[in-house]
C-alpha cells in the first residue's frame, strides 16, 4: 500500500470532479404528460402574463412545538444542547403561504387546518389583494387544491389553477423559500407555545418582504431546461 498525504488526495480528487456529498433520494413520477406540465410552468415562470400575475401556493408544515436541531456561532467545545421531546400536547398548526413572483413577496396564514375551506380563504385573501388581474396559481395536486368548491370558485373569479405534476414538487418555485424560512426562522429553536413560534416566523417574513425583488430565472442552467421526455432515473 502507497501512503499519500491529505492534501494530494485532495488535489486528486479535485482534478476528477469529485466532492464529498449528501445522498439524495428521487421519486419517479408515473405522470403521462410531466413534460408538457412542467414547461407549462416554466413558461408562466419565464414570461409573466399581461393580463396577470403568477402565484405559487403551498403548505408548510406541519408545525409542532419541539426542539430543533440548527447551528449557532458557539464557544469552542461548547455546543448549545436541546432538550428532548416525545410528546406534543399543544398539537399542531399549518401555514399555508403564496408567493407573489412580480414582487416577491410572501404572504401566508397560520391555522389549525389545511382543508379545502382555508385553502380557498387565501385564495379569497389573494383574489382581494390584486383586484382585475387574472391569477395563475401553481399549486401541487393535494386533494383541497382539486376540491369541486375550490374549482367552481376559481372559475367564477379569474382564477386559473396550474397543477404541478406528480412528484414535482421541485418545480413549486415557494419550496425553495420554505427552505430559507426553516433554516432562519425555525432551526436551533425551542419555541414553548404558537404564538412565540408563529411571532418568530412572522418576524422571518417581515424581513424577508422589506428586501423582496421579482423572482425571475428559476433554473436557468438546469438540465430539465433540455428535457423532451421525462428521465426514470436521474444522474
Amino acid at each position: 500500500m502507497v501512503a499519500i498525504s491529505k492534501e494530494t488526495l485532495r488535489r486528486i480528487l479535485r482534478a476528477g470532479g469529485v466532492s464529498w456529498q449528501t445522498t439524495t433520494t428521487w421519486m419517479a413520477s408515473a405522470d403521462p404528460d410531466f413534460i408538457a406540465k412542467m414547461h407549462r410552468i416554466l413558461d408562466l415562470y419565464d414570461h409573466p402574463p399581461v393580463d396577470g400575475r403568477v402565484v405559487c401556493v403551498d403548505e408548510f408544515g406541519p408545525l409542532n412545538l419541539q426542539p430543533r436541531k440548527g447551528k449557532a456561532w458557539r464557544p469552542r467545545r461548547k455546543p448549545l444542547r436541546q432538550r428532548a421531546t416525545y410528546n406534543r400536547y399543544e398539537g399542531v398548526k399549518h401555514m399555508l403561504a403564496a408567493l407573489d413572483l412580480a414582487t416577491g413577496k410572501i404572504f401566508y396564514r397560520i391555522r389549525d387546518h389545511k382543508r379545502h375551506r382555508e385553502f380557498l380563504d387565501l385564495l379569497t385573501a389573494l383574489r382581494a389583494r390584486w383586484p382585475g388581474e387574472k391569477l395563475y396559481v401553481i399549486a401541487d395536486n393535494f386533494s383541497p387544491h382539486r376540491h369541486p368548491k375550490v374549482r367552481a370558485w376559481c372559475a367564477a373569479n379569474q382564477v386559473e389553477l396550474v397543477f404541478l405534476p406528480t412528484y414535482g414538487s421541485w418545480l413549486n418555485w415557494i419550496e425553495a423559500e420554505f427552505a430559507a424560512l426553516r433554516y432562519f426562522a425555525l432551526n436551533g429553536t425551542d419555541h414553548r407555545s404558537h404564538a412565540d413560534q408563529n411571532a418568530a416566523i412572522a418576524a422571518y417574513v417581515r424581513w424577508r418582504n422589506a428586501r423582496a425583488q421579482a423572482k425571475t430565472g428559476f433554473a436557468a442552467d438546469s438540465p430539465i431546461r433540455t428535457w423532451t421526455h421525462y428521465p426514470t432515473k436521474v444522474a
